[in-house]
């Protein structure tokens, strides 16, 4: 069962080592940047979310994916003290924090890996990674920074149950589940029945990207999963003015409802800026989507404010869509204030239906260049949602009334 508050977030995705100006690849050091996320809070609450996602916040050694101590706040970020300080500024605020966890894998440099290079088949390492004698680690998609576990020992499940309760205990409400298609299923399923029992209004994010994700819901048990066929419909019927792809999306997205409540999204860590992708007017219409189907969305931090940059296969090539923030909102230029604006009317339009978390989607009319489709709730609730790829590039939003609920341009 889906805690019921999640029916109500609406996630500010922010990934802490970039937005902070942590260094990356070159010398750490020691550094309090969590505390700057502090003053970015009030924004976030203007922009209408009431939810921080934060990438990894644990020690790593580059890019937060190559953990080294699940227990420790990352150095380059701060303390456990800092960290707690975020905690209470959240509860003031009425904000849900969740954390993202790095279980599938851990960084080069992590004491279990360096105790298996130094002691071999004698060490504790040994037990807990994915290792042999003959063949070394296995590596996560081929990257030997980072070592697989060893999920299907029960001292992993233990492992990870206890970094779960401990960060839980410490007041955040959830965790994304990195690479979760990576485990099997029944692993999360073990780790999760557990952790419930003592955290029942805990959430779970499962990050998968292909495949069977009905299946993956019912066996692993997360809450929710990473809609990444949404997102890629969203972006690519405007770029190839195809609609038609967006309404199979669409058609799929209610299936995926009836079997979890899927996490939507525009953009994140791991792409292109939807900006940069479709132009600031077609970001208005992506996030219009976003924010009338069903789900739990997500707005990537800065994608409101138009920022741009593409994801690149390369050394250094998530730099662009992880970027440093000013030090206060107050920094920002005017460059943005537009697209900034409609995401405001647009996540007001959400938080005032609550109900479009559980919607289902009927396309009502189509062609490669326009769609209309229909969302409706358990209730009789109904908006009609129509987006137009012609120029100017236009959306619009009306209630089951016939009032115009959000219209872009205005």
């Amino acid at each position: 069962m889906v805690p019921r508050w999640v029916n109500n977030v609406i996630w500010w995705h922010v990934y802490p080592l970039g937005f902070t100006g942590a260094p990356i690849r070159t010398e750490p050091d020691r550094a309090p940047r969590l505390r700057q996320l502090l003053n970015w809070l009030d924004y976030a609450g203007d922009l209408g979310v009431n939810g921080l996602l934060l990438g990894p916040i644990f020690a790593s050694s580059t890019h937060g994916y190559d953990t080294v101590d699940y227990f420790q706040i990352d150095p380059r970020l701060g303390t456990e003290a800092e960290f707690l300080e975020l905690v209470a500024a959240c509860r003031e605020r009425g904000f849900r924090l969740g954390l993202d966890g790095v279980f599938n894998h851990v960084g080069r440099e992590h004491p279990w890996v360096q105790d298996v290079l130094q002691r071999g088949s004698q060490s504790e390492g040994a037990q807990l990674l994915r290792w042999d004698e003959s063949a070394g680690f296995t590596y996560f998609e081929g990257h030997e920074a980072l070592v697989t576990l060893r999920h299907d020992d029960p001292a992993v499940v233990d492992y990870l149950v206890r970094v779960m309760e401990y960060w839980l205990e410490r007041g955040i409400d959830g965790w994304r589940l990195d690479a979760a298609y990576a485990v099997a299923p029944e692993v999360w399923a073990q780790v999760l029945t557990r952790v419930r029992a003592n955290f029942p209004e805990a959430w779970f994010l499962g990050e998968v990207i292909h495949g069977d994700y009905a299946q993956f819901a019912q066996v692993s048990t997360v809450d929710s999963l990473t809609q990444y066929e949404l997102w890629k419909a969203i972006w690519s019927s405007m770029v190839d003015r195809n609609y038609f792809e967006l309404a199979a999306a669409l058609e799929r997205h209610n299936q995926f409802m009836g079997a979890e409540l899927p996490h939507t999204f525009v953009g994140n860590h791991d792409v292109s800026r939807i900006a940069s992708v479709v132009g600031e007017s077609g970001s208005i219409l992506a996030l219009t989507v976003l924010m009338t189907v069903g789900g739990v969305p997500s707005i990537y931090y800065g994608d409101e404010y138009a920022y741009q940059g593409w994801k690149r296969e390369e050394l250094g090539g998530d730099d662009d869509v992880r970027p440093v923030m000013p030090e206060f909102p107050a920094d920002l230029g005017p460059l943005g204030r537009e697209v900034y604006r409609q995401h405001q009317l647009l996540i007001g339009l959400r938080r005032n239906h609550p109900w479009l978390v559980r919607a289902q989607t009927e396309v009502v009319a189509l062609s490669n260049e326009q769609i209309e489709y229909q969302v409706s709730g358990p209730d009789s609730e109904s908006l009609t949602v129509t987006l137009s790829l012609s120029e100017p590039k236009s959306a619009r939003v009306v209630d089951q009334r016939g009032q115009i609920c959000f219209s872009f341009p205005g």
